[in-house]
This record gives C-alpha cells, sequence and structure tokens, in this order.
C-alpha cells in the first residue's frame, strides 16, 4: 500500500498525485492508493495520517510525501517505521511557513482557507533532527526548487538513496520521467 501525503496548498489533485492514482488504478488496485485531503492544521493533519497508518505493518505500506508532505512523511516513517519517498520535502516548513500566515488558496481549486499563526508551532513536535534509517528512505530533489533549498535536503537525509534531478522545479513537473524509479522503490 501507498499513502500520498500533498504539500502545502496541494491536494489529492496535484500532478503527482493523480499519476500515481492513474497507475494504481491501471494496474487494479486502486484500493492500494490513499491520497486523502489533509487538513490545514499539521496536528489535524497528522492525526489523520496516523489514523490511517495504524495497524498497518511496517513492510506493508510505503509513505511518499511532497513538500509539506515530505516533512509530514519522514515524521510519520520514523514514527512506525515505514519506508518514504520524499519528493523535495519541506526540513524546516516552521520558518518557511512564517510568510504564509493568513488568507491562502489551494492550488487545484482556488479554494480559500485561513492558515493560522498557531499552525507554525503545531509543526515543531514533528520535526525530525536526523533519521534513523537511512535505508528506509528516497529522497528527490531537484536543483531548480525555487521554493526549498535541495542542498538541505540532500544534508537532511545522509546515507539514504538520493535522485538528484538537474533543473526541474518545486511541484517536480517532470514527475512522470522518473515515476518508474518511485514504484520500483515501494515494491521493495
Amino acid at each position: 500500500m501507498v499513502f500520498y501525503l500533498h504539500g502545502f496548498r496541494s491536494s489529492p489533485q496535484s500532478y503527482k498525485a493523480r499519476l500515481l492514482h492513474e497507475y494504481f488504478h491501471s494496474i487494479g488496485k486502486e484500493d492500494n492508493f490513499l491520497c486523502p485531503q489533509l487538513p490545514v492544521s499539521p496536528k489535524d493533519a497528522m492525526q489523520l495520517a496516523r489514523s490511517l497508518c495504524l495497524g498497518i505493518p511496517s513492510d506493508e505500506l510505503v509513505l511518499i510525501g511532497s513538500s509539506l508532505g515530505g516533512y509530514y512523511a519522514t515524521a510519520l516513517a520514523e514514527e512506525f517505521s515505514y519506508r518514504a519517498v520524499v519528493l523535495n520535502p519541506a526540513i524546516t516548513p516552521a520558518a518557511d511557513l512564517q510568510r504564509h500566515i493568513g488568507i491562502q488558496t489551494t492550488w487545484h481549486t482556488d479554494e480559500e482557507f485561513h492558515f493560522r499563526p498557531e499552525y507554525v508551532d503545531e509543526l515543531k513536535p514533528y520535526e525530525i533532527e536526523k533519521i534513523t534509517c537511512p535505508e528506509r528512505y528516497f529522497l528527490v530533489a531537484a536543483t531548480g526548487d525555487d521554493v526549498l533549498d535541495w542542498k538541505m535536503m540532500v544534508n537532511h537525509y545522509p546515507g539514504a538513496r538520493h535522485k538528484i534531478i538537474q533543473g526541474s522545479d518545486h511541484g517536480l513537473s517532470d514527475f512522470s520521467t522518473y515515476m518508474d524509479e518511485i514504484i520500483e522503490f515501494c515494491k521493495h
């Protein structure tokens, strides 16, 4: 089973989530792909994610997290001993998201939501100083990410499998070209 965690201002309608959903649908395993709309509150998002993980053995679920979803995926991987693919993951979202406090819109629906100041503090308990089992992680980082620093990502996942994409962007608009490599990681 694969559990996809989308990023800030994103949704299950993101390009990457839709491609993964289509893949699982095409092989007749649509039930093996989870991608809920995460609440804006980090505390609520992690509560939902944990509830979906409970009872699933570590060898039966792989997390894929994009941006802020990568931050959540890392916290869940450490808590439940899951493997995780992190796509341009946020490393310090409590600092990065300060400037986004206020009314925001989602990328795929233009729906408005309020990112409250207390949400920044809600991120802090999920910070992982150092990953414990690098072999459980696959980092995909784009040097062309204009939102997050790919070098910080590399430094945060030492010893993990790394795929550094020259160029690209924060949303990994070329995701389809290396999705097979991610699927292979999820299978093993």
